[in-house]
């Protein structure tokens, strides 16, 4: 039912008869439930997929379906989608339906894309393994004693374990690139203000970003063209021209390339930095050129990252009081006792060390210490990508340190898992997009990512350097 490598041919296949949409909706149907067992889905969207599938093979007969006509998409579940659950995988919004579609998913369901259902995710998008959820862990499909990596885990897994043909996940410091390497498929996040975010259920609001997963460059490409540009119901989207990165995949293009030393250090495995210097190693025998730069404020980009993320969440989950909606605790004497009552039997355990955290740098005697100077920081991390972009075209670095570690290995030690996003979150500091692509696996058969990093809205160099490694390097 999947004998198709990316959206176009799929489409070819639909529009010549010889793939039956709503037979292809069912086979998908029918791998969510045999691999039940990933916990990858929160909510499933039965009838509903198979009406769509329907309504959308009719539109390709009459040949006036979009251009995203029968894909089969599976969203995030912090994303707003109308009449449908928006839990972000926590217990404070157990039965809340959203009111109103975000702007992305409302410009894939334009495009006759199939919304499948909505993923697992840490809850509130907060966690790199996918074990802070009020549904439970989400098993890697490669090996289901692994992590799938957050928070975008059961994004990552719909894709790799073949549950639908692409899903959007958000990424806040790397909750789609990280899992995105550790399942084996292609994950985007896209420049900051590129997509908009209304219909996102804010973690840190001037980080977060939506993107997709896909098996293909062509697949991701195509989704980012969609779900690009200007929403006047966010004002942090930004107006810029779209480029048509689908097509403009068969341009030819030698870039210069950065390898930042910093993500070559210590702590990164060894199978994973060898895998990656030979794909740099063939790059340079294609022509490419290759320059050793340095990117020296890395070394900050956790705890500036983690001090400024916790701050905005500290505010952002402040509405989430047991006032207004969602969860509210059955046992208070008064309005004091029922917000706090409603947000400790609310909130998981990361949730709250986040707020707590966020509420400390935020307070009286505590604000220029730690937060201050982590916005200056910050601004020190960009003028650092600023610099070496104006000496090479892209930057090729690990994803990860390691490959996907074990359930239950980092749990205790939440130090350790923040640092499983060290090569993701300066991208989130700096605004600027990457992506993660497969590049094979190691030794244990476990999947390893490359993350290609651009200046600000030059997602099209990514898309090319990303097709030339998958079309002619790991073929």
């Amino acid at each position: 039912m999947t004998f198709y490598k990316n959206h176009k041919e799929k489409l070819e296949l639909l529009q010549s008869g010889k793939l039956n949409l709503v037979d292809n909706v069912n086979h998908f149907l029918k791998n969510i439930e045999d691999q039940k067992d990933l916990n990858a889905f929160n909510f499933v969207f039965e009838e509903e997929t198979i009406k769509s599938a329907k309504a959308v093979e009719q539109k390709i007969k009459n040949n006036t379906a979009g251009k995203l006509a029968g894909m089969v998409i599976a969203i995030k579940d912090v994303l707003a989608y109308k009449d449908h659950p928006l839990t972000c995988s926590s217990n404070i919004l157990k039965n809340f339906t959203s009111l109103y579609t975000a702007t992305a998913v409302q410009k894939l369901i334009d495009e006759d894309a199939i919304i499948i259902g909505k993923t697992n995710c840490d809850e509130f998008a907060m966690g790199s393994s996918n074990e802070n959820s009020a549904f439970g862990n989400v098993l890697n499909p490669v090996n289901k004693t692994r992590v799938p990596g957050g928070s975008s885990g059961g994004s990552a897994v719909s894709v790799a374990a073949n549950l639908c043909d692409v899903s959007l996940g958000t990424d806040t410091g790397g909750s789609i690139r990280q899992p995105a390497a550790f399942c084996g498929v292609y994950g985007l996040k896209p420049t900051y203000g590129r997509v908009s975010r209304y219909g996102l259920t804010a973690f840190a609001s001037s980080f977060d970003t939506i993107g997709p997963f896909a098996k293909s460059v062509e697949d991701a490409a195509l989704v980012m063209e969609v779900i690009s540009g200007k929403d006047e119901n966010d004002s942090t989207s930004v107006k810029k021209e779209i480029p048509n990165y689908l097509s403009s995949l068969s341009k030819s293009k030698k870039f210069k390339i950065g390898i930042p030393k910093e993500y070559f250090a210590e702590g990164l495995d060894e199978e994973i930095r060898d895998a990656i210097l030979d794909i740099v190693d063939e790059l340079k025998l294609e022509g490419y050129e290759v320059k050793d730069v340095s990117l020296p404020m890395t070394e900050y980009t956790i705890a500036t990252y983690y001090i400024l993320t916790t701050a905005e969440a500290s505010s952002n989950l402040a509405r989430f009081d047991g006032a207004r909606y969602g969860f509210r605790a059955a046992d208070y004497k008064n309005l004091n006792e029922m917000y706090l009552n409603s947000r400790t039997q609310g909130f998981g355990k990361e949730v709250k060390r986040r707020i707590m955290l966020g509420t400390y740098v935020l307070s009286s005697g505590y604000y220029d210490a730690y937060y201050r100077k982590a916005q200056k920081v910050r601004r020190l991390i960009k003028e650092d990508f600023d610099k070496v972009f104006s000496e090479v075209d892209l930057l090729i670095t690990p994803t990860t340190p390691t490959v996907a570690f074990k359930i239950g290995e980092k749990s205790d030690d939440p130090l350790q898992m923040y640092l499983s996003d060290i090569y993701t979150t300066s991208a989130n500091l700096a605004g600027i997009p990457g992506i993660s692509i497969p590049i094979g696996k190691n030794s244990e058969n476990l999947p390893i990512g490359l993350q290609i990093l651009s200046p600000q809205f030059e997602e099209e160099k990514i898309f090319l350097l990303s097709i030339h490694i998958q079309n002619e390097i790991t073929k």
